[in-house]
């Protein structure tokens, strides 16, 4: 697995998710956000988590305009992998690769604690090494993570298997507590279509480490590590 973790101005989560991809046996490099282009054979781009340029406007909306975006959404067009962390959530919305939006925390606040997520389900690229229903302990840290869609996207979502994560507490229940942010259905994450992209607002990549209290986080990355190279996408016929 070679991945490349994308750095706009601001990013400061970048470091650990290169670490614990390394940690997984992942090869990374790092791109600069105004490159036009990927490292070659790049399997998966990582949009980490942080604060972006422009963040101030709205959330991802100047650095899901940023040159290498053109390039990530190349890749993801081909069925490459993409994972967006936090930051990195808010930016594949605004670059047209994940539907809906994410606002304002209900309560306006800032939120930064442990987080307990449940596992939607484990035959992606992503979740591999988990099981469906799993409760994996992770942490967040945002100030917009409240996730919304229209009703239209919010049941494709649902019924094409779409959410990657809920946040619940530590038993597995979705509870209005344990969705500290408010978001719709409790959402934590989401995949595109063709389940190769993934957004979502905690933390993985600081959960890799007993050091730091917990490794629920590491069986993302070992499960990207050991996913087969991306198919190409079937071009429909005229």
């Amino acid at each position: 697995m070679k991945a490349a973790v994308v750095v706009f101005p601001g990013s400061n989560r970048d470091g650990d998710v290169a670490r614990a991809l390394r940690q997984a046996g992942a090869r990374v490099a790092t791109v600069w956000h105004a490159e036009s282009k990927l490292p070659r054979g790049t399997d998966l781009v990582v949009l980490p988590g942080g604060f972006a340029y422009g963040d101030y406007l709205r959330c991802g909306a100047i650095a899901g305009r940023a040159h290498v975006m053109d390039a990530v959404r190349a890749h993801a067009g081909k069925g490459g992998l993409v994972l967006g962390i936090c930051n990195g959530f808010q930016i594949l919305c605004e670059s047209g690769l994940l539907p809906g939006v994410l606002m304002r925390n209900a309560n306006l606040r800032f939120i930064c604690h442990w987080q307990h997520l449940k596992v939607e389900r484990a035959d992606t690229a992503f979740t591999s090494r988990y099981a469906p229903g799993q409760a994996i302990q992770v942490c967040v840290a945002h100030g917009e993570g409240n996730y919304f869609a229209d009703p239209e996207t919010t049941r494709r979502l649902e019924g094409e298997g779409r959410v990657a994560f809920r946040y619940c507490d530590a038993r597995g229940e979705v509870t209005a507590d344990a969705n500290r942010n408010g978001s719709l259905n409790a959402i934590a994450g989401i995949y595109s279509e063709r389940l190769n992209v993934l957004g979502l607002m905690p933390h993985p990549e600081n959960l890799v480490d007993p050091l730091v209290g917990g490794t629920d986080g590491r069986g993302m990355f070992e499960s990207l590590a050991a996913a087969p190279a991306p198919k190409p996408a079937r071009k429909k016929a005229a």
